[in-house]
């Protein structure tokens, strides 16, 4: 199935963008924008990007159109080159929720829930795994550990849904220097991939071996990386070897 638009983020930081509208839409827009550092300017100045907010937009979008500039026209969606999502923000983390301008209403509704859901701290989580790329890549040289390394840091002890002390990415750096391998274990309620918890599925994502009990299903294990080694077993591993492994048993 193709992108219906293609989601990209756009530094406006002194850069001109056309608005062109009066009243609450308008001013929403101008919010928007200033917030993102945008110059705001009018239809005469030079620019890539118009937000047009009149009840009768055609004939201007035709004209910025003609410019080659791209345009978004407020509750037309047919008149859109770009749309603009609903944000949840945690500097330097950016969450955009876009429907294409099918329904605003529904993209608020999942703003809200998930600033429910995002910690305050997640942006310090951000600036401290930038700050820790020196020793990141100490630790772990190649490319592909490191991938491996990071995954399962944040499917376990640097949860990005969890709050985090300032010095937590600090600490798991020390003890992923200490120790050369990880066990999650996790028991499942259902036999129902649907059902696994978002720390549950990132994990299996990020595990370089899966060991399982018989009856956990193969629509489950089938979650776990493509090249994650699986073994069958009869209880948790004493011995799970290096790197990110993850035993599943059905709960009891």
């Amino acid at each position: 199935m193709s992108l219906a638009a293609l989601p990209i983020f756009v530094k406006l930081a002194g850069r001109p963008v056309i608005l062109i509208g009066e009243g609450e839409a308008a001013e929403a827009k101008r919010r928007l924008l200033e917030r993102a550092g945008a110059d705001v300017v009018d239809e005469a100045a030079n620019a890539s990007l118009a937000i047009v907010a009149i009840d009768d937009p055609e004939p201007i979008v035709v004209r910025l159109r003609g410019r080659g500039i791209l345009v978004n026209t407020v509750d037309r969606v047919d008149l859109c080159d770009f749309t603009l999502p609903a944000i949840v923000d945690r500097d330097p983390v950016l969450v955009a929720i876009g429907t294409g301008g099918v329904s605003a209403g529904l993209a608020a509704a999942l703003r809200q829930r998930l600033e429910a859901v995002l910690p305050a701290s997640l942006g310090g989580l951000a600036r401290a795994l930038e700050a820790a790329k020196p020793g990141i890549r100490g630790r772990w040289p190649g490319l592909a550990e490191r991938r491996r390394a990071l995954g399962a840091g944040l499917a376990g002890p640097l949860d990005p849904l969890t709050d985090h002390p300032g010095d937590a990415v600090e600490q798991w750096l020390t003890d992923a220097t200490a120790a050369t391998s990880s066990l999650l274990s996790f028991y499942l309620p259902s036999y129902d991939p649907d059902d696994l918890t978002l720390r549950q599925a990132r994990a299996l994502a990020q595990a370089d071996r899966v060991f399982h009990r018989g009856d956990v299903p193969e629509a489950i294990l089938d979650r776990a990386r493509a090249d994650a080694i699986r073994i069958a077993c009869g209880g948790m591993p004493l011995d799970p070897g290096a790197g990110l492994s993850v035993y599943l048993a059905m709960g009891e």
